[in-house]
């Protein structure tokens, strides 16, 4: 787990911009406490890095190059089979002075080009350079797992860990992008390869660049996930191989020259995970646990110690308070570089905090609810294209609906999500399926009356759904679950592992997220959907491989909280509603004429906090605070 920066030119000495390389180095520091490298290429390039030893702590520094310095390689992740790599490599007669990741996937690369990135097994981002005709790549894991952006900055073609290193070339400013920011509003994310910021691009999950110099040449997708559906295996078959393909993630993913715990909710997830590491660990397994003392609904630690004592691993708690809300979000939403996702961010942090005065690697149970179905809109949906087929007397999805008579045992499930029913069939039953799940995740609804109304004028509803289509109706199935879980594998999950790294980066810590191993998406994606919503049940497949690896109160639990933050009994008095009102009714933040002053002060009074439409608010000016107003 590392950072790294390059600046790429085709127009002469980049001699007198190694300051720049300097200034970007500076901003990761976090995400590499351990050592940092440079090179300078004559007429081509510049590297930087900042690394956090985790494999092979004696070697393995980087940029890596090779003895006659034609190669250049900066990374940051780890490639989980780089043992199995290496014996390939060693069999073809290339030798390895180390017992680094960094080396084999240098040598591999050198070896075979792109060509090698569909052996890699990891989370990880690059940059590999070839000196002798100026030319390189830059790839990102299959999952975005780890982060990777870019940027034209005048002649130069900047890559780095995270935007803040890219904002300290002299040639881009920090301006706010409005199309992202529609997005942002709509889904609390940007879709594809956008981001908040005018001019900085991600690099997409799952793809690789080739470029020359300064120019971008190919942007080539090397994984994605195949939707048809295997109907020639049975239930047994697919559990049998679900086991063994979690049993063999995790042995990968447990290798570490440092030491390692987990991130424990209590959920089926991150439960799973520390119970299949504690199995493989040599001694008790540390496991890190957060909590709120402001009543039983923001409390899971009774299912996170009962995790512990079966897993026989040792246990440690945190409690955040209102008062470290308050001091830490500002420089919470400055380690992400955008403002994303809710609350949970918080006690997220809080726990990665804990985690690092222990560790140096932590497991996360993260994915495991877009791979395997676990939201409760999916059921929502599902139930949807059922009532449907059943009312229309067709099956229009054939082997991929789950019938009616299947679902109504349990629809007492969806009792709480009652005011999520009632929104998403007020909208029409009988629409597309692009435009009924865009119904079930926009978070745009009501937007007109909290935001300005000039702001209002601009915002392009159609715009955004085009967007999402393009996604959404991407994988080649007829099956609504799937295309449901594609679109948030590719947007949501991304979102979400940009919060898994920024929080435990900006401790210097490596979060490693074992259930985001490419086979096991493969066999799920393949799965009949009956498999992972068994009579209206979510994760049914999931459940059923790992009955006997976690407790039962686990496994059967209907409560999880999704570690909720009491936002709402902090807001009624005191220094977080003090915080919010400070935040959003200064001067600069109604200037920015984005949202409407009297619906602000309406959100601050009312006690639904908890909501995202307040939360997305505050992290949004947060944001301009840290990033637009500091330019």
């Amino acid at each position: 787990m590392c950072g790294l920066i390059s600046i790429h030119t085709n127009q002469g000495d980049l001699s007198q911009k190694e300051f720049i390389l300097d200034n970007m180095i500076a901003k990761i520091t976090h995400r590499g406490p351990d050592g940092e490298g440079k090179v300078h290429i004559p007429n081509q390039a510049l590297f930087g890095h900042r690394r956090l030893a985790i494999i092979d702590v004696e070697h393995g520094q980087q940029p890596m190059r090779c003895n006659n310095n034609r190669y250049t390689l900066v990374f940051n992740g780890e490639i989980y089979n780089y043992i199995e790599l290496a014996e390939i490599l060693k069999k073809d007669g290339i030798s390895l002075n180390s017992s680094s990741d960094t080396e084999v996937l240098f040598q591999l690369l050198i070896k075979m080009g792109e060509k090698a990135i569909p052996y890699l097994n990891g989370m990880f981002s690059f940059i590999f350079h070839d000196s002798k005709n100026n030319t390189w790549i830059a790839a990102r894991d299959h999952f975005g797992i780890k982060p990777l952006y870019y940027a034209k900055c005048g002649s130069d073609l900047v890559f780095a860990s995270e935007i803040k290193a890219i904002l300290e070339h002299p040639e881009i400013i920090a301006e706010r992008d409005e199309r992202s920011l529609q997005q942002y509003l709509s889904f609390q994310f940007c879709l594809d390869e956008r981001t908040l910021f005018k001019g900085v691009t991600k690099v997409k999950p799952g793809y690789f660049l080739i470029g020359k110099g300064s120019k971008i040449i190919k942007d080539i997708c090397f994984w994605k996930p195949d939707y048809q559906i295997d109907i020639d295996h049975t239930e047994d078959w697919f559990e049998k191989e679900l086991k063994e393909l979690l049993k063999n993630a995790m042995h990968l993913q447990m290798r570490s020259d440092v030491p390692i715990g987990a991130y424990l909710s209590g959920g089926i997830d991150s439960s799973l995970v520390s119970t299949l590491a504690a199995e493989q660990h040599n001694k008790a397994l540390p496991m890190f646990h957060g909590k709120f003392s402001e009543g039983p609904q923001y409390d899971e630690s009774k299912y996170a110690k009962e995790v512990v004592k079966f897993a026989k691993g040792s246990y440690f708690e945190v409690i955040p308070t209102a008062n470290d809300f308050v001091d830490m979000l500002p420089e919470l939403i400055y380690s992400l570089d955008e403002p994303l996702a809710g609350p949970g961010v918080f006690p997220q942090f809080a726990t990665s905090q804990l985690a690092s005065k222990h560790v140096k690697v932590i497991l996360g149970g993260q994915g495991g609810d877009e791979i395997f179905g676990g939201y409760a809109r999916y059921l929502v949906g599902y139930l949807e294209q059922a009532l449907k087929g059943s009312i229309l007397g067709t099956q229009e999805e054939g082997k991929h609906l789950v019938t009616l008579d299947s679902i109504v045992p349990n629809l007492s499930i969806l009792k709480e999500y009652t005011p999520l029913l009632k929104h998403f069939w007020s909208k029409g039953l009988f629409e597309e399926m692009d435009a009924r799940y865009f119904h079930l995740i926009d978070r745009s609804q009501g937007l007109e009356s909290i935001l300005h109304a000039d702001f209002y004028s601009q915002f392009n509803k159609e715009e955004i759904f085009a967007d999402f289509q393009k996604i959404f109706n991407q994988p080649e199935t007829d099956s609504y679950i799937n295309k449901m879980t594609y679109f948030d594998q590719k947007t949501l999950l991304p979102a979400l592992l940009q919060i898994e790294d920024r929080v435990s980066m900006s401790v210097s810590i490596e979060s490693r997220v074992p259930l985001l191993d490419y086979r096991i998406v493969d066999l799920v994606t393949t799965m009949p959907p009956p498999l992972k919503f068994q009579g209206g049940k979510t994760k049914h497949i999931l459940k059923k491989a790992t009955n006997d690896w976690l407790p039962l109160s686990v496994v059967e639990r209907k409560d999880k909280m999704g570690f909720p933050v009491p936002l709402k009994e902090w807001m009624i008095k005191g220094i977080v509603r003090d915080f919010v009102a400070d935040t959003l009714l200064s001067q600069k933040s109604l200037d920015r004429n984005i949202y409407c002053k009297t619906s602000l002060e309406s959100m601050i009074d009312n006690q639904g906090v908890g909501g995202r439409q307040l939360w997305g608010a505050l992290c949004l000016e947060l944001w301009h605070q840290g990033y637009i107003d500091a330019k």
